[in-house]
């Protein structure tokens, strides 16, 4: 049986795990909370067993932009366990769930007694950057449409099929108005790739929405298999 439900977590030998799960506590992420905040310091690590968060990057207008999204294949605020104090972006719950939770501290001086945990931790950051250079490059490069079926797929591969995201919270992290990402939900209602009713959204033909997506989606899946082969 696996150690955690986060991948993370599971994918450390036993050994490993053992020294690090006293230290782990369970809290439950409501959405909307707010988990790390930009330019402060961090002083809780999260380790997602379920839900989804979004790292953001606030401009001077008071947009929030989204540059990555984290959920059980990841960790929130472990670059300051390594050589960080500071958060550079702000971690915001869009998908309530369950994490393991450890202090920053005693994650920094695991990683120096188990040079595994600080080689998965380097490894992440690595694949967390590489996304958002990713959601940068789509951003400017691909249409709305394309960017939704790319960020739907993700949420699909952490969440599952069924989900809620309204378009509001949608438009804002994608940076765009609500009348797009409207009409966009719309195009994908009609061809029978999802159903989106006040907020909900199910997926009813994945492989369709894959079709439909920027290459992003793929590539950013792609970084995430090598995270797990080492």
């Amino acid at each position: 049986m696996s150690h955690s439900p986060n991948h993370l977590l599971a994918s450390l030998p036993s050994a490993v795990f053992g020294a690090i799960k006293p230290d782990l506590k369970l809290v439950e992420l409501n959405h909307g909370d707010v988990l790390a905040e930009t330019g402060r310091p961090i002083r809780r690590v999260y380790f997602p067993h379920s839900g989804i968060i979004s790292l953001v990057v606030e401009l001077s207008g008071g947009d929030l932009i989204e540059t990555a999204i984290v959920g059980r294949d990841g960790v929130i605020g472990a670059a300051s366990a390594l050589d960080g104090r500071i958060s550079f972006n702000r971690s915001i719950v869009q998908l309530g769930g369950i994490a393991s939770v450890i202090g920053v501290e005693r994650l920094r001086a695991l990683t120096e007694a188990k040079k595994l945990i600080r080689s998965i931790i380097i490894r992440h950051e690595l694949v967390l950057f590489a996304q958002a250079q990713q959601s940068a490059a789509c951003n400017a490069s691909h249409t709305a449409e394309a960017r939704m079926c790319r960020r739907l797929l993700r949420m699909r591969d952490l969440a599952g099929k069924r989900f809620k995201l309204t378009q509001q919270f949608l438009g804002q992290m994608m940076g765009v108005q609500r009348s797009t990402v409207s009409l966009a939900a719309n195009t994908l209602r009609q061809a029978g790739l999802i159903r989106y009713r006040r907020g909900n959204i199910e997926i009813l033909d994945a492989e369709g929405l894959r079709e439909a997506a920027c290459e992003c989606y793929a590539i950013v899946a792609a970084h995430y298999r090598k995270l797990w082969e080492g």
